[in-house]
């Protein structure tokens, strides 16, 4: 079955403390972002790469300049991470599966990856996900009160599946529900398959991930 991977890049730097976007900083002197699309050359995944407009005269710069040649479609990002998606699945016209990965959580694995996709093409879908190794508590009333940890998941990205089912579930208008794909497959009716994820699958969000996934991407 044919492979896509939608990789989104939208974010910004301000939680970062940063005027560039969070996806172009660098990490041992190369932009986040390459290591991100490095990972997914596999199996013949298509990349499909969607990034705020105004920064797409920039990354053909970086890759110019890094001599980054790894084949990509650059598509215009929208005003929200949904219609970013939305706009990436434009392009895919072929039954297949579909992954989809933030953009800064370059320390993903390869062997992640592959598993999602052999997970999604059995299940419809296949979402990584860890653990808390915390204790949790919710707030409820102004008071805190203790939930079991294990009960509760941290998801990650790429999030897996059939083309047929993201693309009808993304014909839904935007709801604040919507926090990633999987909470707009799941508002279809559809079953959410968790797999297990790694902790060293970062997002990088604030100063402190950068100099973690500085580490793990030497090593």
């Amino acid at each position: 079955m044919n492979k896509y991977a939608i990789i989104v890049a939208g974010g910004s730097g301000s939680r970062m403390q940063s005027e560039l976007p969070k996806q172009f900083l660098t990490i041992n002197g190369k932009p986040i972002l390459m290591y991100t699309l490095e990972k997914f050359v596999l199996d013949n995944i298509q990349l499909i790469l969607v990034l705020n407009v105004d920064y797409h005269e920039y990354w053909h710069k970086l890759c110019n300049d890094h001599s980054f040649n790894i084949p990509h479609i650059l598509v215009k990002g929208g005003t929200t991470r949904y219609q970013s998606v939305k706009n990436g699945l434009k392009l895919v016209t072929v039954k297949s599966l579909i992954a989809v990965h933030d953009a800064v959580r370059p320390c993903v694995k390869p062997a992640q990856i592959l598993l999602a996709y052999q997970e999604a093409e059995k299940h419809g879908n296949a979402i990584l996900a860890v653990k808390s190794k915390d204790s949790i508590r919710k707030v409820e009333n102004e008071k805190s009160v203790a939930v079991p940890r294990d009960e509760y998941y941290l998801i990650q990205t790429p999030q897996v599946f059939l083309s047929d089912k993201l693309k009808k579930a993304y014909k839904e208008p935007y709801r604040n529900e919507f926090t990633d794909d999987a909470s707009v497959l799941e508002f279809m009716g559809e079953t959410i398959h968790l797999i297990e994820g790694d902790a060293s699958n970062i997002k990088i969000t604030y100063l402190d991930d950068l100099l973690i996934a500085q580490a793990l991407l030497k090593n």
